[in-house]
Parts: C-alpha cells; sequence; structure tokens
C-alpha cells in the first residue's frame, strides 16, 4: 500500500492551469463589503486577528488551503499535495484603502490585487481584508482563488464555511491539528501514471458494459453525437471587435447592483429565464458600446461563453470545477429590446434541445484520457471561440456574517481569456444581484462606459416588458453595498 497521499486534478482543473500566463493569470475573485461596527476596534481599525482567527477555525473543512501542486514529470499535470510549510499569514493579508475610501479607491485597489498571478508554489489562493471602505463604516474581503480550485457553485457552497448564518459569534472549540500527508516522489508519480494509462482499455470496456445497461440506448448515442456535431459546427474563429484583442497585464474591475426582483418581474411578464434577461441586456449594451466605438453591430457575429453547472447533489460542497458552458452568439443587429429577448429565448432553448453543453462536458471527460499537450489546445478550443464571458450564479438568499459582521454585498470578479478584453460575472445574494466587470484597460479604457451602458439595457429592457417605473413589486429593497 502507497505510504504517500496526493490528488490527481481533473483534466478540466487541470486545463485552467495550462491556459494561464503572465497576461492571463487564471484565477477567479470576489469582493465581499461588511458592516464593520461589529468588527472595529478601540482604534478605530477592524479586527484583522480575530478574522484570521475564524479562517483558523475552518481550515480543517477546506482541505484545498493547504495544499499545493506537485507536477507529474514529462507531463503537464498537477496533483494536489498537502503543504508541509503551510502558513495562514502568507495568504491573509491587511491593508486600507486612503480617504475618503469610495467606490474609485476600492475600484483600482481590486483591479491591482486581480492583475497578479498567485505564487504556484503555494497554496492557490489568498485574501485580503481592506479597512477605510465608506468613511470606516465598511471594510472589505477580497478573495483570490485558482480556478482550478473552484467554479462559481463551489465558491457558493465556500461561502458558507467562511461565513455564518447567525450574527452571534459562537465560542472557538479544539480544532484538529494540521498533520501533512507525506507527498510522492517523481518516481512514484510516474509510476501511478503509468497504471493509470495502462488502465484505459480496462476503464473502456467498462464503460461500454455500462451503456449497454442504459435505456434506449440508440437514441442517448444520437443526441451526444447530436450535442457533439452542434459545438463543432460553432467554428473556430469570431469576429474582431474594439473589446477584443491583446491581453495584457493590467486589470479594470467596476460593478453595480440591482434588485433580483426586478429582474423577476421582467421575467413574469416575458415568460423566460433570469439568464435569458442577463444576455439580453449584455446585447443591448455591446450594441451600443460598439455603435459608441464606431462599429457597426449588423452582420457581427460577436458570441459569449455563458456557463453551466453540472454538479450533482453529491458533488455539493466539493471544490473543483463541474461546470460546462453554451457559446451563444448575440442579436447585434436587433434594437428592439424585445426581438432582442426573443432571440436570446429562442437560443437557449435550441441549446437545451440540442444539449450543448453535454458536448462540452463530454469533450473534458475525453480530456480525461488525452495527453496534456494536447489538452492545453483542447481546452482553449472549449473556451472559445467566444468575444467574452458572462457567468450568472445564484448565491444565498439570506444574510451572511463574519463574526457578527453582516454581509452586505458581494462582486465578482472573472478571468479574462485569451483575445478577451472584458468578462462580466452575476451573482445573486439577499435579495439583490451584483454585476462585477473586469477589463483590460488597454484595450477597453471606457469600461466604466459600458457599466453604464449595462444599467441602460436592463432599463431599457424593463420598460419593453410594460412594468412600472420602480418594477421591483412589493418586495423591499435594501440599499447598496457601496456608495
Amino acid at each position: 500500500m502507497a505510504r504517500y497521499n496526493y490528488d490527481r486534478l481533473s483534466a478540466q482543473d487541470n486545463s485552467f492551469l495550462l491556459m494561464e500566463t503572465r497576461n492571463l493569470p487564471m484565477h477567479v475573485g470576489s469582493l465581499l463589503v461588511f458592516d464593520a461596527d461589529p468588527l472595529k476596534t478601540p482604534d478605530g481599525g477592524i479586527d484583522f486577528v480575530g478574522i484570521r482567527d475564524a479562517i483558523d477555525a475552518v481550515l480543517h473543512r477546506i482541505p484545498r488551503y493547504r495544499q499545493k501542486l506537485h507536477w507529474i514529470p514529462f507531463d503537464r499535470h498537477a496533483v494536489w499535495v498537502d503543504d508541509p510549510r503551510f502558513s495562514l499569514d502568507f495568504h491573509l493579508r491587511h491593508t486600507a484603502l486612503p480617504r475618503p475610501g469610495g467606490k474609485e479607491q476600492l475600484k483600482a485597489l481590486a483591479a491591482r490585487v486581480m492583475a497578479q498571478p498567485l505564487d504556484r508554489n503555494r497554496p492557490l489562493w489568498e485574501t485580503w481584508v481592506v479597512e477605510g471602505i465608506d468613511g470606516g463604516t465598511r471594510f472589505g474581503y477580497l478573495c483570490k482563488i485558482h480556478h482550478c480550485m473552484i467554479d462559481g457553485a463551489s465558491g457558493v457552497d465556500l461561502s458558507h464555511i467562511l461565513l455564518s448564518e447567525n450574527a452571534e459569534v459562537a465560542p472557538p472549540g479544539p480544532l484538529p491539528e494540521f498533520i501533512p500527508r507525506p507527498a510522492p516522489t517523481r518516481t512514484q508519480l510516474m509510476r501511478d501514471e503509468t497504471l493509470r494509462r495502462l488502465s484505459m482499455p480496462t476503464r473502456i470496456i467498462d464503460g461500454i458494459r455500462a451503456l449497454q445497461q442504459v435505456p434506449n440506448l440508440k437514441e442517448e448515442v444520437g443526441v451526444r453525437v447530436q450535442a457533439l456535431s452542434h459545438l463543432a459546427g460553432m467554428g473556430t474563429s469570431t469576429d474582431a471587435t474594439p473589446l477584443n484583442g491583446t491581453v495584457g497585464p493590467h486589470r479594470g474591475f467596476d460593478w453595480f447592483d440591482v434588485p433580483l426582483e426586478q429582474l423577476k418581474a421582467i421575467r413574469r411578464a416575458s415568460d423566460c429565464s433570469i439568464n435569458d434577461i442577463v444576455l439580453t441586456t449584455v446585447t443591448g449594451a455591446v450594441r451600443e458600446y460598439l455603435l459608441h466605438r464606431g462599429v457597426d453591430p449588423q452582420g457581427l457575429d460577436f458570441r459569449v461563453s455563458a456557463p453551466v453547472s453540472v454538479r450533482s447533489e453529491e458533488e455539493r460542497g466539493k471544490l473543483g470545477n463541474r461546470v460546462s458552458s453554451w457559446i451563444i452568439p448575440l442579436p447585434l443587429e436587433e434594437d428592439d429590446p424585445r426581438r432582442q429577448l426573443e432571440r436570446i429565448v429562442g437560443q437557449t432553448r435550441e441549446l437545451k434541445a440540442t444539449r450543448q453543453a453535454l458536448g462540452v462536458e463530454m469533450m473534458m471527460s475525453i480530456a480525461e484520457w488525452t495527453p496534456s499537450s494536447l489538452l492545453s489546445l483542447g481546452a482553449q478550443a472549449i473556451s472559445g471561440p467566444v468575444n467574452t464571458i458572462v457567468t450568472n450564479v445564484p448565491g444565498p438568499q439570506l444574510p451572511l456574517y463574519m463574526r457578527g459582521a453582516r454581509l452586505r454585498g458581494i462582486y465578482p470578479q472573472a478571468p479574462l481569456l485569451p483575445g478577451m478584453g472584458l468578462a462580466i460575472g452575476l451573482i445573486s445574494y439577499d435579495g439583490m444581484v451584483s454585476w462585477g466587470i473586469i477589463s483590460d484597460p488597454d484595450l477597453v479604457p471606457d469600461a466604466n462606459v459600458f457599466v453604464e451602458m449595462l444599467r441602460g439595457s436592463l432599463a431599457r429592457l424593463h420598460d419593453a416588458a410594460g412594468l412600472n417605473p420602480d418594477g421591483v413589486g412589493e418586495s423591499e429593497t435594501r440599499p447598496p453595498a457601496l456608495h
């Protein structure tokens, strides 16, 4: 029996390591904003030690937070091993904004932190505690985690571990001792990988036997062939736009909030999904932005990648990626928000019928047995051809707390992919939907203009649905987390 321990990354998790370059760090992030009062110290600061203790108390429930990468020799595939020199102090940082601590200063800090790659010689995460927001009435919790560790759904699960649904601060209990497990040697990793490759024929036979037990096998095979054919038919390139180009090392970050009830009201009036509304809002904003930059959107092939979770109930609470994607051409030639929505709804229904997401999922399953030299090419093919990414994650709809401090807002930060100057992330939390926009300021120097166009596009869609001016029904909405 082996005397060492490690976890092999899935092909999908490993693909984010292979895609990463100096100018394209593949981490995801989020800015969490809390009320400061429960954690204020007598000198006006924030109880950083208390926050550190709260994170330390749950580390045993997040094994990946104390693991780092080892690489299989002669193969660009990584495994997780325990870090024998793990130090929480390296991963938890403490800083403060200059006065007055407004949104512009916080945007600049969050963008700079997001632009810096994580240290691959250590566990792949950082958290920055940021004092002095809104004159000291709020503090920030800026999280950065490599995409090989986490997707949107597992990020929400992680928030339930790091935060509490109860404002009361429970007394600390005894913590299990962290005893790092021994890591394998290069020889041991090579031997295990060789045995894994040799077992492939047996696994294929087992898979064929399992397929024979599937009801309506012919129909299921036909669906999967159709899904792969539909994915292959997307082509390998898309049209160039001012939102695309060679991505540089710098980042910009902006955000805004809308009441979840506003989106639900549009959904009820239009018989569509929340995701359809989001994609239509992006369609209107992209169209207006291209016109603003002097580009005619007529006939332009502009596609977005919309990640789709394929995580089962049994996989809830586990880190790693269980996500596929839809690749959706936006109907930019339409200037009427109602027609834009109709077109988007038609496309998403077709994607469900053709099961495009299944095609992507199948490609990643095949990649489990593909040499990493080919996987790096396949990963880029699966992530494109797209002009931008729009990721929408349902978050917790009840208040969460950090040692009694109430969480007021979550602002997501999606990574930029090759050739992509802007990425859009959304997460819902406690009755609000927060939009986070990451950009390359050299490609999109006026991302703030695009953000206002997103707001305007949503307002037009709201009016086109025939809703009243406030559009949020009878639900009470809370104030924004940031002014």
